[in-house]
């Protein structure tokens, strides 16, 4: 017999990828260029050429057994050492290998860090809006994730919400800062407030309540926006990244888990990420681009387009009258829609070629979500069709 949690999965799809789909269809009938697809995250800018270079080299000049062999269990060990000198100068914390393990990317280095810290049946907590993979994530390893209502002011935390549903139960928080959907940075303040309460509520309960930062997003950020190292402000940190969005290598699946060198057995938790990719399938990232990120961790792709792209469309939707939170980085704008039912809204822009993804996937009923991972030249005329579906639907 099938498993049926499974099987009833296939009824609830990704909303994302749905519409994505429809982009697609859409774009057969009229040209692709002519369908402004807002719905994926998929980034835009080509990889640094520095990247190519070095695939290039090391395929043309290295031993294809250690190109194209499996590597250990966690990760290349010249690869974890690199990795944690970056991470020490960048972060001021005194990263070593064996605080670093490497992942299948952030989902693969999630699905570890969730099984580090939970039991089946304990509690997680986010805060939306939120990713919206991060259910299928945490409720298939067994944990329950919990989502805290958003603070749509500013959206960063809403503390006086956190507070009331931190339990017994609460074994770790998950943040995601810049954040997908809204693109809002925690502020320092925001990250001290958190540890502060992740401290007091740790030593009242009797346990550390650890604290997972998901942070694919962490070099797009904008000018003039700071960015704190999350981990700076709490010892039992566990970094969950993704070189996907700065080097633009979503296909390459690669990532890694950090944990603070402070954590209480940060080493052993590390050599715990080996066991449970045994049993989940996450092991022995592909050896090549392992080696090869490693050359370029102080490289990024062109991600000024991001902020381009941002500021035209920040100023055209306040400019039509939405009420929208300014980014601080990624590459996601996150505005009120025009109408109590997002869903509905977004329904009706689909009508002008559209392709927005309603807020209630992310748990943030009545916003949408922009991603803005195109060619400027198709955010640009994209303004037109917006005016027009907003002059139409909303102003007639």
């Amino acid at each position: 017999m099938l498993v049926q949690k499974y099987k009833g999965m296939l009824s609830a799809k990704s909303v994302i990828r749905q519409l994505s789909e429809f982009a697609t269809a859409r774009g057969n009938e009229i040209g692709y260029e002519n369908v402004f697809d807002f719905s994926l995250g998929n980034p835009s800018v080509p990889v640094p050429s520095e990247f190519t270079d070095i695939l290039i080299n090391m395929l043309q000049n290295e031993d294809p057994m250690t190109l194209h062999g499996y590597s250990p269990s966690l990760g290349i060990t010249s690869v974890r050492e690199k990795l944690a000198a970056s991470l020490e100068k960048r972060s001021g914390l005194p990263y070593r290998k064996e605080h670093v393990f490497m992942a299948v990317g952030a989902a693969g280095a999630l699905a570890h860090a969730f099984r580090l810290v939970t039991e089946p049946g304990d509690e997680i907590l986010t805060f939306a809006p939120f990713f919206p993979e991060y259910h299928p994530y945490v409720d298939l390893s067994g944990a329950v994730l919990k989502v805290v209502p958003a603070n749509t002011e500013d959206f960063q935390i809403n503390f006086e919400a956190f507070e009331e549903m931190l339990s017994e139960k609460t074994m770790a928080v998950l943040v995601n800062t810049p954040n997908n959907p809204s693109g809002i940075v925690y502020s320092a303040q925001t990250l001290e407030k958190l540890a502060e309460i992740l401290k007091r509520k740790s030593e009242e309960y009797g346990h550390i309540i650890y604290l997972i930062s998901d942070e694919p997003y962490r070099e797009i950020v904008f000018e003039g926006v700071d960015a704190p190292w999350v981990a700076a402000f709490y010892d039992n940190t566990i970094t969950c990244y993704s070189f996907s969005k700065a080097l633009s290598l979503p296909g390459e699946r690669i990532g890694y888990v950090a944990i603070n060198p402070a954590c209480r057995d940060a080493e052993d938790m590390v050599q715990m990420c080996g066991q449970i990719s045994r049993g989940i399938g996450h092991n022995c990232p592909p050896s090549i681009i392992q080696l090869a990120v490693a050359e370029v961790l102080d490289k990024t792709a062109d991600l000024s387009v991001y902020e381009t792209n941002m500021n035209i469309l920040y100023k055209e939707l306040k400019a039509l009258g939405f009420t929208c939170v300014k980014p601080g980085g990624t590459f996601y704008i996150f505005p009120k829609a025009l109408e109590e039912d997002a869903k509905a809204f977004c329904q009706k822009a689909l009508q002008y070629d559209l392709v927005l993804v309603p807020g209630d996937t992310f748990g943030c009923p009545g916003y949408f979500r922009m991603a803005y991972c195109i060619d400027t030249e198709k955010v640009e005329r994209s303004l037109a069709a917006l005016r027009r579906f907003v002059e139409t639907e909303y102003k007639a």
